[in-house]
């Protein structure tokens, strides 16, 4: 099976499409927020879908497997800070649900992007398809 390039993997598309939803999330949180909560949700935002194109442009499956398991990282600590702004009332229930909904979802495909490039580890050379 020939390796797609990033830009067609369903979880990276997810994932961007994620970090967009978050920008425009919390463009509407408070002004003296942007240098705390705001850019730190951004960042960790932006962190997902970043680390799974740097993780599908390696060449080992070793290396790929650990920037995913850093962006599934980032994506738990985005669900941590998204917790907190709803624990202080900067978002709703609502927009609280509807973000986990997300972060379940990629969560399940990120991780199943890793049981499918950890099954590619048993192949001798121990490295990835490529096109």
């Amino acid at each position: 099976m020939a390796y797609n390039k990033y830009t067609e993997l369903e979880v990276w598309k997810k994932a961007r499409a994620f970090a967009s939803h978050i920008y425009l999330l919390t463009s509407k949180f408070p002004k003296e927020e942007v240098y705390g909560l705001t850019s730190q949700i951004r960042r960790c935002a932006i962190s997902v879908p970043s680390n799974i194109a740097e993780g599908s442009g390696r060449q080992h499956a070793k290396e790929t497997i650990q920037f995913l398991t850093i962006a599934r990282g980032s994506l738990y600590e985005l669900e941590t800070q998204l917790y907190i702004s709803k624990d202080i009332s900067i978002i709703s229930d609502e927009q609280l649900n509807s973000c986990i909904i997300e972060i379940e979802i990629l969560g399940k495909l990120i991780n199943g992007y890793i049981r499918y490039i950890s099954s590619t580890i048993q192949k001798p050379n121990n490295k990835l398809p490529t096109n």
